[in-house]
């Protein structure tokens, strides 16, 4: 197990009484610096530019500031826009999945976690299944919560997550939470998950992957665990 902070208490310890194992899906079930959320990014940016008559850079700097502001650039573009969110999705989401290779020791220490285990991604099903498929890990997984279950509403707004909650019968009490965004891990902690932030290999963050911005709050009160191993974290927790 990587744990970047030393916990308060050790990681099987804290983790005992959580039935529900709660996953992000990009950048946290794979590893970041694998082109694929750049591919997403870029896929985005070109969208946006065409059904706005944008150049790529001006569309690039309204998909951030709508991300940041909406929590999703798809939020902002159909409250502003009224962008049809299904076009949208189908498209950022045709994605280059060569770089993905197969998980088998992921699989395995989620096999060993007691209790169901839920995908929620601000992202499609559809692309979910397909990263899912591609690392061997689907069957490990009740279900897949996505941003049109969710409708249209994303991480980090508080309602989305009650929404969650409610739709699959969550005790937040007794679930935890792994993400590679921290603010996508404030309400979680606020409603009582266990928290889990998951980062980049030695804290390193690729401009690539995400903008800085993005993962300001990692040394906040409502981090419990960091670790820029998942599976590791995860086998440790099954010991």
């Amino acid at each position: 197990m990587s744990s970047i902070a030393p916990p308060a208490v050790a990681p099987a310890d804290a983790f005992a009484h959580v039935d529900t194992w709660v996953f992000d899906l990009d950048n946290t079930l794979y590893p970041p610096g694998l082109d694929l959320w750049r591919q997403i990014d870029d896929r985005m940016r070109a969208y946006i530019a065409g059904f706005l008559n944008l150049s790529l850079d001006d569309a690039f700097a309204l998909q951030k500031s709508y991300y940041r502001t909406y929590g999703t650039s798809l939020r902002g573009l159909m409250i502003e826009h009224g962008m049809d969110p299904d076009a949208f999705l189908a498209h950022v989401h045709q994605i280059d999945l060569t770089s993905l290779a197969p998980a088998p020791a992921l699989g395995e220490a989620l096999a060993a976690l007691p209790g169901r285990k839920l995908v929620y991604t601000n992202g499609s099903r559809r692309h979910a299944a397909q990263i899912l498929d591609k690392l061997g890990i689907s069957g490990h997984f009740a279900d897949v919560h996505d941003i049109v279950a969710a409708e249209f509403h994303p991480k980090p707004q508080e309602p989305a997550y009650r929404r969650f909650l409610e739709l699959f019968e969550v005790d937040a009490a007794r679930a935890a939470m792994f993400e590679d965004l921290a603010r996508n891990l404030e309400v979680p902690a606020q409603l009582g998950m266990r928290t889990v932030l998951v980062v980049p290999p030695g804290l390193a963050v690729s401009p690539d992957d995400r903008e800085t911005w993005e993962h300001e709050g990692r040394d906040g009160d409502h981090i419990d665990f960091v670790t820029d191993d998942l599976t590791a974290f995860l086998g440790s927790l099954a010991r």
